[in-house]
């Protein structure tokens, strides 16, 4: 439940083991994007009489480097093989997982668990209070081994100390409150591993990570697939699950298909029982022949990330042109063929709960406005070429990104934006970095680019510490690409962080939002969503809503019937 409306020192405990989820009887069928809320619902109802049995083959998009870390397509991986100490339920509340219950001091600095008793991890070490402090310790060190890419930005201002006061007491000890602490304890990426397979060092764990969830890692064949086998012993399922007790299924076949139309034609041909990321030009084909899920994710929106650190976007009356000067709804429109929303929304995804709906609406096309803003910028001249000129620079701008952001079909709204800015006077060029190149740096140094395409899935407006935490102590903020930095405005989302009132908290990321919208550091493109195609005979999967819509397999089940 959302803390804001409760007393700090309330127990949170299990609660029914039934989702509660709305039905969708028979094929899942959507006419049109309006009809499509963020969803994190199964097919139907949980079968009263499920017949365990087969393998789940499943097609996914892309391959991680590491089977966990701090990309989302890690994330979706350890959601299956890995538990986390709370869940969050569909409308926001936090719910038991491996923490049967838990309490928040009156100085809302010390967090108290109870862990769930008898759990083991595959490998056969114990999960109590001390596999989890060490797991959190891990998270917040410099051990290149331990330290998790995503709680370590969120947590390391107010994180003091984990440790375990009885074999399953856990408390965690902050130097300053901090509100989305559960938001980042229900992440995927924040899922509990073995302590004991962690001593084998990042190379093996990457390629073999042990948790205690309800599938265990059999194989990894890079190019090709990850299998999981289900787990007989697993006694630990999440307050949002189904069912408790083993998986029905007996593994799962999690096959890379980067190709799209690869992917979706495996599920028509047989060869796949679900895929991720049903295609643009098949969008109502799917659904009228399968299942389909999908998420909006909150956090960020998939945006173009201006360089604010010099020109020519050091100037907000340049970066305000380049968005008036794109029709940037047309391009999405045009190039996702009405199956993705546009989000002129900058600063937070749609479906965050701090959104502001007019912000959606921020920078619409007005190429006159653009070329005034030029103009009263001192962008005068042009070229031969029609481009802009000042100081006898031209206003060249490069946009690094790379299809680990990127779908083909948004590569397809750049090239628009690309043609459209042109008129303006911009000199826009692509720059396509492969994702290993991209992850390597590539293209992303303070000198390679005038813009970034990118996104940081979330719950909501928490994100704002990744993306606007300003430099400190001659460390720069490697999530801020912008390179925008506000200390008003960080102080803004500090107040936020703090609060634990609903309302005011709300009242402060909007603050936030605003701020980050009116001086253009970012400018809204599209938003990530999560969607599965699923064959009518697999029953039960869902979307988690922790935070990107990971597919869950936990609950599935076939039916033969179909």
């Amino acid at each position: 439940m959302s803390l804001s409306n409760t007393q700090s020192s309330r127990r949170f405990t299990r609660q029914s083991n039934h989702r509660g989820r709305k039905v969708a009887a028979g094929l899942f069928v959507l006419q049109s994007l309006s009809q499509f809320a963020p969803s994190g619902h199964a097919q139907e109802a949980p079968a009263g009489n499920v017949k365990p049995g087969g393998v789940i083959r499943y097609g996914h998009f892309q391959e991680p480097p590491c089977l966990f870390g701090g990309w989302v397509q890690q994330w979706y991986l350890q959601r299956q093989y890995s538990d986390n100490l709370v869940a969050r339920s569909e409308d926001g509340k936090f719910v038991p997982w491996l923490a049967e219950s838990w309490t928040i001091s009156d100085d809302k600095k010390v967090y108290t668990f109870e862990i769930k008793p008898n759990v083991k991890f595959t490998d056969g070490t114990p999960l109590d209070a001390q596999a989890v402090a060490d797991n959190i310790t891990g998270w917040l060190s410099n051990d290149p081994d331990l330290r998790n890419p995503t709680a370590a930005p969120y947590l390391s201002d107010s994180f003091e100390s984990a440790r375990a006061i009885a074999p399953l007491r856990l408390q965690v000890i902050l130097k300053v409150p901090f509100q989305p602490l559960l938001n980042v304890l229900a992440q995927s990426s924040q899922g509990i591993l073995s302590p004991s397979a962690l001593k084998r060092g990042l190379a093996v764990n990457c390629e073999n990570p042990v948790g205690s969830g309800p599938f265990i890692v059999d194989k990894w064949r890079h190019g090709r697939e990850v299998t999981f086998r289900r787990n007989p012993d697993y006694n630990s399922a999440p307050a949002t699950a189904k069912h408790q007790g083993p998986a029905y299924v007996d593994g799962i076949s999690w096959k890379f298909l980067p190709d799209q139309t690869v992917r979706y034609g495996s599920l028509i041909t047989g060869e796949t029982d679900a895929i991720y990321d049903i295609p643009a030009i098949a969008w109502k084909d799917a659904n009228s022949r399968f299942a389909v899920l999908r998420h909006l994710t909150g956090g960020t929106p998939l945006r173009l990330a201006l360089y604010t650190a010099r020109p020519p976007f050091d100037d907000v009356l340049v970066r305000k042109a380049l968005a008036y000067s794109t029709d940037r709804k047309a391009a999405v429109d045009t190039s996702f063929l009405g199956s993705l929303p546009f989000e002129g929304n900058g600063a937070l995804s749609q479906s965050s709960p701090e959104y502001l709906h007019e912000l959606g609406r921020s920078y619409a096309y007005d190429i006159r406005k653009a070329n005034q803003l030029l103009d009263q910028a001192g962008w005068t001249e042009r070229n031969s070429n029609g481009v802009r000129i000042k100081n006898g620079n031209p206003l060249i701008v490069r946009i690094s990104y790379s299809n680990a952001f990127l779908k083909p079909d948004g590569e397809q709204a750049l090239q628009v934006i690309q043609q459209q800015a042109r008129a303006a006077g911009f000199d826009v060029r692509l720059q396509p970095t492969n994702p290993a190149d991209f992850f390597a740096g590539k293209n992303l140094g303070p000198d390679d680019y005038e813009v970034v395409l990118l996104y940081w899935v979330a719950p909501g407006a928490e994100i704002f510490r990744i993306s606007w935490k300003p430099d400190q102590n001659g460390e720069s903020n490697r999530f801020n690409p912008s390179r925008y930095q506000d200390l008003m405005l960080w102080d803004v989302i500090q107040k936020a962080e703090q609060d634990f009132n609903g309302a005011d908290r709300t009242a402060l990321y909007q603050q936030a939002e605003r701020k980050i919208v009116d001086d253009a550091p970012v400018i809204g493109l599209t938003v990530l969503d999560v969607t599965l195609a699923i064959k009518p005979n697999l029953k039960d999967v869902w979307l988690d809503r922790g935070s990107v819509g990971e597919p869950v397999f936990y609950d599935a089940h076939f039916d033969d019937k179909k």
